[in-house]
């Protein structure tokens, strides 16, 4: 990643962005250019994948008027993307987050869940409703405060759970 920037670190020095759409990248800068730095960003595989994804989507959408994005809320992706998915039978498992907004959540696991199925992502319940080629969406059940959007997909594995996750739409109630 190129990064224009009026001051340089030396090489070898870690570096932690947040670019809008992008999200969250890390890396180490590995070499200088007239006015700025070159980063090695640190991502795995998949995560590669789905910021060339990202970048594809963001060229095609502004070269062509007819591409539009019809979702009802913003998506950002969390300062902290990593969580805790929490299934009905107590089970936890740590998840990658895409992108959240304030019905739901984009997310990449290494697991196979069925279309339906309930879940809290963080401290918010919802329930699978579909798949993609990097993970799975979950609706929450309830609108999230936008302003509350990194808090209620904060991980779980601090506090201890004093109900499991509802099959109907009832809270899930945390106690810290």
């Amino acid at each position: 990643m190129l990064v224009a920037a009026p001051v340089l670190g030396p090489v070898g020095e870690r570096v932690i962005s947040h670019f809008g759409q992008l999200g969250h990248l890390e890396g180490f800068i590995s070499d200088f250019v007239a006015g700025g730095f070159l980063v090695e960003l640190q991502a795995t595989k998949s995560q590669r994948r789905q910021l060339a994804n990202k970048l594809e989507w963001i060229e095609a959408r502004a070269s062509d008027p007819t591409i539009v994005d019809v979702r009802e809320q913003e998506r950002v992706v969390p300062e902290d993307p990593y969580t805790t998915l929490l299934f009905g039978d107590g089970t936890a498992r740590t998840c990658f987050v895409i992108d959240v907004s304030p019905s739901g959540v984009a997310v990449s696991a290494d697991i196979d869940v069925v279309i339906g199925t309930r879940l809290a992502v963080g401290r918010s319940v919802g329930h699978v409703v579909r798949h993609f080629d990097e993970g799975f969406a979950v609706k929450f059940d309830k609108l999230v405060d936008p302003d509350r959007i990194e808090q209620a997909i904060k991980p779980t594995s601090e506090l201890k759970l004093a109900a499991t996750v509802p099959q109907s739409g009832d809270a899930v109630c945390y106690l810290e």
